[in-house]
Parts: structure tokens; sequence; C-alpha cells
């Protein structure tokens, strides 16, 4: 399923938190934070009939399996390999844990029009701005295209009344996993659901190292389980890597270079 969104559809769910943070201005007074929103607010309104952001989603009949998630697609089993905390402390999780053995997932990924990333090159202010509003439109997106899917597309909560503020706050039930953040850190797994998904359809490219292009897009898993919660995986050692890389069908020399910033290294 592709969808596209108006960027006055999909402002509402800017979490400016981020915004600020990215920008740097956390420390600044609340008139100059008030300041800032407003103009970065003035430019969504002055490009909504510019730019639109766009969105992929599908659904599959899927299990958990050891530390796998395997979907169900076109009569045949697509394995997508997940990573097990190792760190003493921690509840040892993996996102396979949340997915039963006859249950469904879902994909998604998300981004906006390429050129609210390159139509400002010549004001170095004009495309910090723009850049920031990109990426938190991409997100956006996410939240707008989440809320979707859980009340209409998968209809697991159908019934949910969440306000904006309680959306942005995580309230609702399950989790979306985004690919390269902690709970999913392998970038490569962009490739993978590029087999699935298609991705070139809503304009996003994949780099060698995974990293989708235009850089303001987000990709990842859509889970629905009541007690699925985000974790950090963390810092994993080297069977674990190898375990991984055989999963994924990659050598394990390259896997280190996705994983580097998860990986135990040694002390010699």
């Amino acid at each position: 399923m592709k969808v596209d969104y108006s960027i006055g559809e999909v402002a509402p769910y800017i979490n400016w938190i981020y915004f600020f943070h990215a920008w740097g201005a956390n420390g600044m007074p609340p008139t100059e934070r008030q300041q800032l929103q407003a103009e970065a607010e003035q430019r969504l309104s002055r490009f909504a009939d510019h730019y639109r952001t766009h969105g992929l989603f599908q659904l599959f009949d899927a299990r958990g399996e050891d530390d796998d998630i395997v979907i169900q697609r076109d009569g045949q089993e697509t394995v997508i390999p997940c990573l097990r905390q190792q760190q003493q402390g921690s509840d040892f999780l993996c996102l396979a844990d949340f997915v039963g053995q006859h249950d469904k997932v879902g994909l998604f990924a998300t981004t906006v029009d390429a050129g609210m990333e390159t139509d400002f090159g010549g004001d170095p202010y004009e495309k910090m701005m723009m850049q920031l509003l990109a990426d938190r439109l991409a997100e956006a997106a996410a939240e707008r295209l989440h809320e979707q899917v859980r009340k209409a597309y998968w209809g697991y909560a159908p019934d949910e009344q969440l306000t904006i503020a309680e959306m942005l706050s995580e309230r609702w039930q399950g989790i979306r996993p985004a690919v390269g953040y902690p709970s999913l850190p392998d970038t490569s797994l962009n490739f993978l659901l590029d087999q699935v998904l298609n991705l070139s359809q809503i304009g996003i490219r994949l780099t060698v190292s995974g990293a989708m292009k235009p850089h303001a897009s987000v990709s990842g898993l859509m889970i629905a389980h009541p007690v699925a919660h985000y974790f950090s995986v963390g810092t994993i050692s080297d069977d674990q890597v190898a375990d991984y890389a055989r999963r994924r069908g990659v050598p394990v020399s390259l896997m280190r270079k996705f994983l580097g910033g998860n990986i135990q290294w040694k002390q010699f």
C-alpha cells in the first residue's frame, strides 16, 4: 500500500522536541524557542503546496522463530534476522520475542520529496531549517501512517482514541522499531526491506551502507503485541555477530562494519 500526505496533514504530528534538539536549541530561552518554531511553521505553510510526504506499508502473516521474524510473502518465507541483548543486567530481549507463532507483522517506510533537501543549497540557514523540517515530516508521516495502520489498515486497535500528544508519547499499543535505531541497529536491513517493499515507489534509494536517500526517511517494522516495548540491543559478542551474519547471508567481515557500534571489541 502506497500513501501520499500533504504537509498540512502530517504537520500536526511533528514532535518539536526533536526539532529543537537537532537545532541545538535546548538551552535557548523559551521566547527564542517560540520564535524558532514560528519561523519553522511559516516555512511549512509557505511550502505546503510544493512538497509532499510519502509512505509504504505492507502487512504479512508472521511468526517469531528463535531470534528471527519469519514473514510469509508470495507463498514463500522471508526471514528478518534480529539481535538479542547479551549484556548482564539486561532482559535479554529480541524483537522476535514479541511476535507469536500465528501472528502478523507490518513493514513500512516514509520519506519526503527530495527537493526539501536539495532546493536550498544557496542559503546555509535555509538549508539547515528545511533539512530539519524534512526529518521531522518523515517522522510525522510515520506517526500518521502508524495511526491509520492501527485503526484501519491492520485494525488491531480500531477504537483507539488518543490525542496527537499521547501518540507522540507512544501511548499506543505495540511498537514501531525503525532500522538503525537501538532495537534494530543494522542499517543493512534496509536492503531486505527494499526487496519486499520496493522503496523506489516513494523515491527512496539506498547507499552501499544501506542508508536511505533522501536522508529524511524512516523504515522499519510495526509490531502489535500488547506487551511489546522498545529496548536497546547494546553490545554484542563475536559469537552473535557470526550467527547474525549467517542468518543475514553476508560475510562476517561485512557485518562487523554494519554493526561496529554494537560489537564488543576484544582488549589486547
